[in-house]
């Protein structure tokens, strides 16, 4: 198979992502956001914010890891972000289709994305930490705006809401003390 032809076949797996649902829904709408929205609106949060970035975070990676990061839902699919029973049992799964979905490219950009990956997972460097505090924006924005909410709907204490999402202080203060705000007057 061609270098094109193994691309393509790539992007289409890349569609499979549309129908991994999510435990959030997007604002105004009575429907569960689907795996490639919340990708989607995660890369537009970050271009966003990446102005108030750290100088230490590259711009491209951030926005690359964004894109990418939950691609390896197509196998694994989604898992709640506060069931932690089922965040700690899934790594393996996911790394899994990981290599199998990126394995889909040729070399060497098979292996740089699942590099990419590998390290927005980590959450060691700098690029990473900003991207996996990103990642937790969107669906607060949208907790908040929401009513009934994913929280309210898996019982989830403000606490927990907090202690989950506290990360998005790495990648901007100011963004998290408005977030905060906004989780301590919401009703949980």
């Amino acid at each position: 198979m061609s270098k094109t032809a193994k691309k393509i076949e790539f992007i289409l797996e890349l569609e499979k992502l549309k129908a991994v649902l999510r435990q959030t829904k997007p604002h105004g709408l009575d429907r569960f956001e689907n795996s490639a929205e919340h990708s989607w609106q995660s890369a537009m949060a970050a271009l966003i914010l990446l102005e108030d970035a750290p100088s230490d975070v590259d711009p491209l990676t951030v926005l690359k890891m964004m894109l990418i990061h939950d691609i390896v839902e197509i196998d694994a699919g989604d898992v709640f972000t506060y069931d932690e029973a089922a965040r700690a049992n899934i790594a393996a799964e996911e790394e899994k289709a990981a290599r199998r979905i990126f394995g889909l490219l040729d070399e060497p950009l098979g292996r740089d994305l699942l590099n990419l990956w590998l390290e927005f997972e980590a959450a060691k460097t700098p690029s990473a930490k900003f991207a996996k505090a990103i990642d937790r924006v969107c669906p607060v924005i949208q907790n908040l705006n929401s009513s009934p909410n994913s929280w309210q709907a898996h019982g989830i204490t403000r606490d927990r809401v907090i202690a989950k999402n506290e990360e998005i202080q790495n990648a901007n203060p100011e963004l998290w003390t408005v977030l905060k705000n906004g989780i301590e007057k919401a009703e949980l």
